[in-house]
């Protein structure tokens, strides 16, 4: 057959694909036949290679995170301050605006994972699991150094990060008179009151 048959593209590249359709046309445009339009495959083989739409969707989002991740990684280990590094975790962590795109797919994921098996759920902990690890390990250092004041690093950690997730969601659904900006004023007096070591 001239031509042969045509190669399926790679998983990264459906996983961009995908992302890239929630970014443009929103979480409800992404369907199995959409995305397969999109990269030149069949509703049925997409089915094939991630065998649901649940699972595609965790996919992607881990897929998202380890970018997200290798930025994380950058601004945390660049030479500065820790209280600077914190707020660029803080930065990163925010939603842009209304309708983010990972922030979007956090939230299908979340609501999705009410009725997923042990494994989808041990794979989404361990997505929220570095972020957790990486801001108590930053948190440690600046009390150290005498930057933060002596908390509990896994403690302070733990509601910070729902009080940024609590924020972030406001943020990502579009709550009415709640604004990235409006939420990182909130979040910098919060760590200014309760963090940062008396001058």
């Amino acid at each position: 057959m001239a031509g042969g048959r045509r190669q399926a593209p790679p998983r990264e590249d459906v996983l961009a694909a995908a992302m890239e359709m929630i970014a443009e046309r929103g979480l409800e445009k992404l369907t199995m036949a959409a995305l397969g339009r999109e990269v030149g495959m069949s509703s049925g083989h997409l089915l094939y290679y991630f065998g649901s739409k649940d699972e595609l969707l965790l996919r992607t989002l881990e897929w998202s995170e380890g970018r997200l991740g290798a930025e994380r990684g950058r601004l945390l280990t660049r030479a500065a301050s820790a209280r600077e590094r914190l707020d660029a975790y803080v930065d990163l962590y925010v939603p842009d605006g209304h309708r983010d795109p990972h922030w979007t797919l956090w939230l299908e994921v979340w609501n999705r994972s009410q009725n997923a098996d042990e494994d989808a759920r041990d794979r989404q902990a361990a997505i929220e699991g570095v972020w957790h690890r990486d801001l108590v390990a930053l948190l440690a250092e600046g009390i150290s150094r005498g930057e933060f004041r002596r908390v509990d690093p896994d403690r302070f950690a733990a509601r910070l990060r729902a009080l940024l997730d609590g924020f972030a969601i406001h943020v990502a659904i579009g709550l009415r008179g709640t604004d990235r900006g409006q939420v990182l004023r909130h979040v910098h007096e919060f760590l200014a009151d309760s963090l940062l070591a008396d001058a």
